[in-house]
Formats: C-alpha cells, structure tokens, sequence
C-alpha cells in the first residue's frame, strides 16, 4: 500500500519540478525586468502625485475665489467655518501621505512631483488661513473695517 502512494508522491513532485523548471526557462527573471518594473512604478508614483497634486490645486484655486465673495450671511459664515475645518483636516492627510514618501524624496525618486504635492499643501494651508483672515479675524479689527469702508467709497 505504501507503494502506491509513494509513487504517487513522486509523480505529485515530478509534476511540479517539470512545470517550475519550464516555467523558469520560458519565463526567466532578469535584471532588466526586473528594473522595468521597478521603473514603471516610479511612473505610475509620479503619475499619482501628479494628480493629487492637481486635485490640492484646484481645491486651493476654488478656495481662494471665496475670499473674494462680498456681502457673507451668517449661514454662509457657518459653511465658511466648516469649510476651514474640512481643509485643515484635509491638509493633515496629505502632510501625513507626503511624509510617508521621505524615504523616497532622499533617493530622489519623484522629486519634482513630491516637491510639487508639498507645494500644494503649503498653498492650502496659507488658503485656508487666508479664508480665516478674511472672514473672521480681519472684520473684528476697527482698522481694517474702517480702511475697508473708505476703499468702498472709491
């Protein structure tokens, strides 16, 4: 009895070495490959910093317009006010992402796209405390309502 399944293991066993080692001689590792892999993942990285980095900015534009919006109810200051916290909180998980990619900044991998994506996150943070500024820090000094009310007459 212990025959048969001996046999049987050593077909179970030929089978596999037969298949791995065709395996191995149609579709061998080579440095090259290896090293086209590794670059297209620093394409498909630059790529995906080059479009988060695009979506901060276009946040970042969409923000700075509203410093511009005149005559603000107090609804639209809550909204304000929740809108300043949304991006702060953003601006947290992107500081996180770009630490996360230090390693890879100090071999200078992707550099310019992380130099970028930092960019933009420095951008947002001035934005929103720009919105801040405007909104509610500015019209509660005396100066800036009174120099905002003669430019008005203008």
């Amino acid at each position: 009895m212990a025959t048969i399944a001996d046999k049987s293991f050593i077909k179970r066993t030929f089978t596999e070495i037969k298949e791995a080692s065709y395996k191995e001689k149609s579709q061998p590792l080579t440095a090259e490959q290896l090293t086209n892999n590794f670059l297209d993942s620093i394409l498909e990285l630059k790529k995906i910093l080059k479009e988060k980095t695009a979506d901060v900015f276009l946040i970042n534009e969409m923000m700075e317009k509203l410093t511009w919006v005149n005559d603000v109810d107090e609804e639209s200051l809550m909204l304000l006010n929740d809108l300043i916290s949304l991006a702060k909180d953003f601006r947290g998980s992107l500081i996180r992402q770009y630490i996360s990619l230090n390693d890879l900044r100090k071999q200078g991998l992707a550099k310019e796209e992380i130099k970028e994506f930092k960019n933009g996150i420095d951008e947002l943070k001035e934005v929103y405390e720009d919105l801040e500024s405007v909104y509610f820090f500015l019209p509660k000094m005396p100066e800036f309502v009174e120099t905002t009310r003669k430019l008005s007459l203008i």
